[in-house]
């Protein structure tokens, strides 16, 4: 478990990871509760999810890689999703997903290997000149201004142009056109220059055949691996481009899947030029559409500068972030919007841990389990244990025969100070990561079978900084955070010292004081009010700041431990003192309920005015027009004459794309699945009702034409008012009703 200090941050954590679970793949544990962590982006409602898209982050030995394979190999076995990656990171001149893709029936095309022909007839003319100009940019940036653009086009039209080697011909020796072929011909020299690197140069092989030997569209997973090519060779772009040129008019509109993951390992090297930036921002914003997730996976955040590549890190709706050095861990925190409380952990992760952000308001610590079959497909620190092994083992290593490495090798290796290689976490690491650390902290060690508590209290002795956080909260506006904060607090002081303690009152002061920043003076008159009543003295709570102290009162730095009874002469003068500050006390308790009475008068006579406003529009029915994957659906509710009951209906009509209709309300369930040739029934709810006047909130859920016994329908809160209004129970928005 992870173990947070009693800090606003340390609070705050428990309230963000509440109890919100996702449907899909099982990936590990949470460290905050200890409850299983699951997710399916693409099982998750819309409303919660907009994008599926994802970026993985941590340094050497942090398990991003690993917990990324065994996310898509789980995704294929369980869903039948299809995976395309982009691999230019490997351990032994082979990729790190090449075992995993051959597990599931997959291919590994290697650079050098293979050809994609960027002018083959299997892409439209658009996506030619665009691959193509992705090809020239990434060896020559400067080559493509407005004269050689235009000699690109006019050569792209010649009907040699269906290869690398015949759009040369085509640029060296043009024909007339607009200008003469001696201008354009002027103009083109540079772009076949640069041309020539594919075809004549370092980088032959690659783009210049005469046709391109396509994987087919079918297969679980295909790894295009690069990790044979030089790491800052211009040729990972420039491939990178022609993949995702075949991705998006290829693969894309021929599979069959119902859902599709595009990954790319070490994608700072791609993402780093500027022409398949490009083209991963479009497929980025597409990705909904096009039923395609994108995963990125790399090492820092810093890796791609300032710009627009960080700015693609910010279309991703969800984030893992394993251990990170702390300047990191800030950026990070910065682009990503995490909370205080999880940049904070970021440095002291451990191998399989990673900060988990889904969506805009979900933020978890979960460490990934993995099966040891998954181990040995996701495992690529061989040579590291080898070496281990022989170091251990002196029978082991008179065996080995010295053998010359190359320097890209030994660079793999790490050499023998360096740290593990990229996210080479074993099942070991991952799985009993506890159990390994629980020797050196007998202690402080966390096991599953004690209940889980992510809190240590506050001792004695020490500064409680609690309530000046949350004073701080609510200074900078945000209220409800700092509620929050302070309900947290009082019911861990309450638990721990009691309900009429010196910490309990501490914290309804502190309540007080925001209702007052918040302007709610009538809850802070009732807060102080019952101070007084507990007995305690609230004018030393409400005291002014000691000198050198900060501008908090000065109780929120005395320690939690009461002060020794004072013995002998000093018990009278003590004794005086309280009798000269209770007649102060009781005047304010009086004063305080004064203003509560005449605060909860003016409350009653509002809300008998809001009655009659709403009995005069009663109309005993109400509407609501909602979306839901797809389908338009109506919500309608109509209160019985007696207006003793109310009974709520989900009607499609005649969609036929409507498979699944659900309503949820005060505990009752009601739905109805579409029959083979008919459509959907309308499923209905009859409930009592208490109070005529009162609004009924039910849940609606509609599957439309994807959905599935095995998948979650997305649903809707929505709140239906008997004076023929209804609103969006979560965002209060009024919906629209034909009512």
């Amino acid at each position: 478990m992870i173990r947070l200090a009693s800090t606003h941050a340390a609070i705050t954590a428990p309230l963000v990871a509440s109890d919100t679970a996702f449907p899909g793949i099982p990936i590990g544990r949470s460290l905050l509760d200890g409850r299983a962590f699951r997710l399916s982006p693409a099982l998750v409602s819309d409303r919660i999810l907009p994008s599926t898209n994802s970026v993985a982050l941590g340094g050497l030995g942090s398990g991003k890689s690993t917990t990324a394979k065994v996310r898509s190999r789980r995704e294929i076995l369980d869903h039948g999703h299809q995976l395309v990656v982009v691999d230019s990171f490997g351990e032994t001149q082979s990729g790190e997903w090449t075992s995993l893709a051959r597990s599931v029936s997959g291919k590994v095309v290697t650079a050098g290997e293979f050809q994609l022909n960027p002018l083959s007839e299997l892409l439209p003319p658009a996506v030619r000149e665009e691959l193509v100009r992705s090809l020239i940019v990434a060896v020559a940036p400067d080559a493509l201004d407005p004269h050689a653009g235009y000699a690109l086009q006019h050569a792209l039209t010649h009907p040699k142009a269906t290869s690398l080697s015949g759009l040369m011909d085509a640029l060296v020796s043009p024909e007339d056109g607009r200008w003469s072929a001696a201008e354009l011909k002027t103009w083109g020299v540079g772009v076949a220059m640069a041309l020539s690197r594919y075809t004549d140069g370092s980088l032959s092989g690659l783009f210049d055949g005469d046709d391109a030997s396509l994987p087919e569209t079918d297969l679980p997973m295909v790894v295009f691996d690069f990790t044979r090519l030089d790491r800052n060779s211009p040729a990972i772009p420039a491939l990178m481009a022609a993949v995702a040129c075949w991705v998006e008019n290829v693969w894309l509109p021929q599979s069959a899947a119902p859902h599709r993951h595009l990954v790319l390992e070490e994608a700072w090297q791609i993402l780093l030029s500027p022409a398949t930036a490009a083209l991963v921002q479009r497929l980025l914003k597409n990705s909904r559409k096009e039923g395609l997730s994108l995963d990125v996976v790399m090492h820092t955040l810093s890796d791609l500068g300032e710009g627009a590549a960080q700015d693609l890190a910010r279309l991703c709706e969800i984030a893992h972030v394993g251990r990170l050095p702390h300047d990191e861990a800030e950026l990070v925190g910065r682009v990503l919007g995490l909370p205080a409380w999880a940049v904070a952990q970021i440095p002291s992760l451990g191998p399989g841990q990673a900060v988990w952000k889904v969506g805009p308001g979900y933020v978890d610590i979960v460490q990934t389990l993995i099966t040891e079959e998954e181990a040995e497909l996701t495992d690529t620190s061989s040579r590291r244990r080898r070496a281990q092994q022989i170091l251990q083992d002196p029978a082991a290593r008179q065996d080995v025969e010295p053998t010359e490495h190359s320097p890209d090798e030994e660079e793999a290796d790490g050499g023998p100070d360096a740290t593990r290689p990229d996210d080479e976490c074993g099942p070991d690491l991952i799985e009993h990561d506890d159990q390994e650390r629980g020797e050196e902290d007998h202690g402080s060690a966390w096991g599953w079978d004690m209940p889980p508590n992510i809190i240590e209290p506050a001792h004695a002795g020490t500064e409680d900084v609690r309530h000046r956080d949350v004073l701080q909260a609510a200074r900078e506006g945000r209220l409800s955070e700092a509620a929050q904060l302070a309900a947290i607090g009082e019911r861990e002081d309450i638990t721990a010292y009691g309900i009429n303690s010196t910490e309990a009152a501490r914290w309804l002061v502190t309540r007080a004081q925001v209702a007052d920043l918040s302007g709610d003076r009538h809850q802070a008159a009732t807060l102080r009010a019952n101070v007084t009543r507990m007995g305690k003295n609230l004018d030393w709570f409400e005291q002014p700041p000691e000198p050198g102290r900060s501008a908090e009162p000065a109780w929120h730095h005395v320690p939690l431990t009461s002060a020794p009874e004072p013995t002998g002469p000093e018990k009278e003068p003590r004794s005086r003192t309280r009798r000269r500050v209770w007649p102060y006390a009781a005047t304010a308790a009086a004063l305080s309920l004064a203003i509560v009475g005449v605060g909860h008068m003016a409350d009653a006579d509002r809300k008998a005015d809001d009655r009659k406003t709403k009995a005069a529009a009663y109309k005993g029915r109400a509407g609501a027009e909602v979306r839901l994957d797809g389908v338009k659906a109506d919500v309608l509710a109509r209160w019985s004459r007696d207006r003793d009951r109310v009974v709520v209906e989900l009607r499609t009509y005649f969609e036929k794309d409507a498979r699944y209709l659900r309503i949820d309300a005060n505990g009752e369930t009601s739905s109805s699945v579409k029959p083979a040739n008919w459509f959907a029934d309308s499923p209905e709810l009859s409930l009592p009702v208490d109070d005529p006047l009162a609004d009924v909130t039910v849940r609606v859920a509609v599957g439309g034409r994807k959905w599935t016994q095995d998948t979650q329908a997305p649903s809707q809160m929505i709140r239906l008012s008997p004076t023929g209004v209804a609103y969006d129970a979560e965002t209060g928005e009024r919906l629209p009703s034909d009512l």
